[in-house]
C-alpha cells in the first residue's frame, strides 16, 4: 500500500531571496498499515512561479484597460458639451465681462479634465510598438498633472521642464510608463516621512563615451532626472533594482516589476538608466534618450485664426443626446447645414432615402447596435466615395490608421474643441474629390 503527496513551498535563501520547491513522493506502508518508507523528489519551480506571477500581472493590467477605457471614454462625454458649450460662451460674450471670464474657467477646467482622460486611457491600454518623434516635455507635463491629482499635497513636487528641449524617437504610451514609474517610486520613498520629489528634463551633451561606465556614445540626449528626499538605498540594493521582482516595498505594495519594465524599454528605446542614492540621502534616477538629428524645438504655437467655414451638408451621429446637440450647434455657427440622428439604424435609414443629399457624415465610434466603424462601412458600401470623419472618446478600438483601413478620411479624439472639429471638417471636405 501506498499514500501519494504532493505540496509547494519557499525556501528562503540566505542572500535573502526565495526559492520555491515543489515536493511529490509516495508513503509505502507494510500489510499492518504501518509507514515503512518514503520515495519522492524535490523540484525548483520557482521559474513557473515567477512565470505565474507574470501571467497573473498581465491579465490585471488587461483588466486596468478595460476598466480605464469605459472610465475615460464616459468622461469625455460628459466633458465634451462643457467644453463646448463655454467655447461657444467666449465667443458671444464680451470679453471684459465677468460672465466671460467665468466661462474661460470652465473652459480651461473642462480641457484639464480631458487631458486627465488622456492620461486614465495612456495609463490603462497596452502600448503599441510604434516609435515616432515624441516631446517629452508635454509627457512629462501630463503625467505630473495626473500625480499631483494623486499624491497628498503635504508632499513637494519640483518641476524644471525645459520646454525647448528636442524630440526623440520613442513610443510616447511608454515614455509615459517610465514616467509614472518612477515619479510612483519617489512617491513610496518619502509617503512615510514627507518629503521632497524633483522632476527635470534637459538636453545634454555627452562629449566622450566611457565604455566600462557607459554604453552611450558621444552626442546630445534627453536627459529626465527624478529625485527624491526619501530614505534611500545601501549599494546591495542598488544592484538588484532592475531584477524582476525584487523590490524594497512592503508585501501587498509592488510586484517588483516596475524597474525592470523601465530597464526594458529604456534598452528598446537605445537609452540608460542611471542611479545614485544613498541610505537617509534619497535617490535620483536618471533616463537619457538619443536625440534626434532633425528635431525641431519649436513648440506649436496657438493661433488665432478664424476658424474655417462652408456651407456643406453633414449627417451628424451620435447616441448622446448632449453631444449631438453641441456638435450640431458649433456646425451650424459654422455655417454648415446638419442633419442629426440619436443612432446608426436611423442615420442609415436618411442615408439610403437619398445619398446624394450629404457631402459628409460624422460618426461617433461607439454606439449599441452599430457601431461607427460598422455605420461608415454600410454607409461606403452605398457610396464610396463618400467623405466620413469618426470621432471617439476611447481609441482602443479605433485609431487614425484603422480609420484609414475603413476608408474614412477623418478621425478626433473626444472632446475636442470647436476649432479641432472645425479645421478636420474642412480638411475632409476640401481633400474630398466631388462624385
Amino acid at each position: 500500500k501506498k499514500k501519494n503527496f504532493q505540496s509547494e513551498f519557499r525556501f528562503r535563501h540566505r542572500d535573502g531571496h526565495y526559492i520555491w520547491i515543489e515536493a511529490r513522493g509516495s508513503i509505502l506502508y507494510n500489510e499492518e498499515g504501518t509507514s515503512q518508507r518514503m520515495l519522492g523528489s524535490h523540484i525548483d519551480i520557482t521559474h513557473r512561479k515567477q512565470m505565474e506571477a507574470r501571467i497573473q500581472q498581465a491579465q490585471k493590467m488587461e483588466s486596468i484597460g478595460n476598466l480605464s477605457g469605459g472610465i475615460a471614454h464616459d468622461f469625455n462625454n460628459i466633458l465634451f458639451p462643457i467644453i463646448a458649450m463655454a467655447e461657444m460662451l467666449l465667443e458671444d460674450l464680451p470679453q471684459d465681462s465677468l460672465e466671460y471670464k467665468n466661462a474661460r474657467e470652465i473652459y480651461k477646467a473642462g480641457n484639464r479634465g480631458s487631458e486627465l482622460a488622456k492620461q486614465i486611457l495612456a495609463f490603462g491600454r497596452q502600448s503599441e510598438e510604434k516609435f515616432i518623434p515624441v516631446g517629452i516635455q508635454k509627457i512629462l507635463r501630463d503625467v505630473l498633472k495626473l500625480s499631483r491629482a494623486t499624491i497628498p499635497s503635504d508632499i513637494e513636487i519640483v518641476q524644471n521642464i525645459d520646454i525647448g528641449c528636442g524630440m526623440v524617437l520613442a513610443n510616447p504610451t511608454q515614455i509615459h510608463q517610465i514616467a509614472m514609474n518612477l515619479i510612483t517610486n519617489a512617491y513610496h520613498a518619502v509617503e512615510q516621512n514627507g518629503g521632497r520629489i524633483s522632476v527635470e528634463l534637459k538636453e545634454e551633451k555627452l562629449a566622450f563615451h566611457d565604455p566600462l561606465r557607459s554604453k552611450l556614445k558621444p552626442g546630445k540626449y534627453a536627459k529626465i532626472s527624478v529625485a527624491d528626499t526619501g530614505c534611500g538605498m545601501d549599494p546591495a540594493t542598488v544592484q538588484k533594482i532592475f531584477d524582476p521582482y525584487f523590490t524594497t516595498k512592503e508585501k501587498g505594495k509592488g510586484t517588483g516589476l516596475g524597474l525592470a519594465v523601465v530597464h526594458g524599454i529604456v534598452t528598446a528605446h537605445h537609452g540608460e538608466i542611471r542611479v545614485a542614492s544613498e541610505l537617509c540621502n534619497g535617490s535620483r534616477f536618471e533616463v537619457f534618450f538619443p536625440l534626434m538629428a532633425e528635431a525641431s524645438k519649436d513648440e506649436v504655437s496657438v493661433t488665432t485664426l478664424p476658424l474655417p467655414i462652408g456651407t456643406e451638408r453633414i449627417l451628424l451621429v451620435d447616441d448622446e443626446e448632449a453631444i449631438l446637440r453641441v456638435n450640431c450647434l458649433s456646425l451650424e455657427r459654422l455655417g454648415y447645414q446638419v442633419t442629426v440622428r440619436l443612432n446608426s439604424r436611423e442615420a442609415l435609414e436618411a442615408f439610403s432615402a437619398n445619398p446624394d443629399r450629404f457631402d459628409l457624415a460624422i460618426t461617433d465610434m461607439a454606439m449599441p447596435g452599430m457601431a461607427g466603424d460598422q455605420l461608415a462601412k454600410a454607409l461606403l458600401v452605398i457610396r464610396p466615395t463618400l467623405p466620413i470623419i469618426i470621432c471617439t472618446g476611447f481609441s482602443e478600438r479605433i485609431d487614425q490608421e484603422k480609420a484609414d483601413a475603413i476608408g474614412a478620411k477623418g478621425f478626433l479624439m473626444k472632446p475636442m474643441v470647436r476649432a479641432d472639429l472645425a479645421r478636420k471638417v474642412r480638411q475632409v471636405l476640401d481633400q474630398s474629390t466631388p462624385d
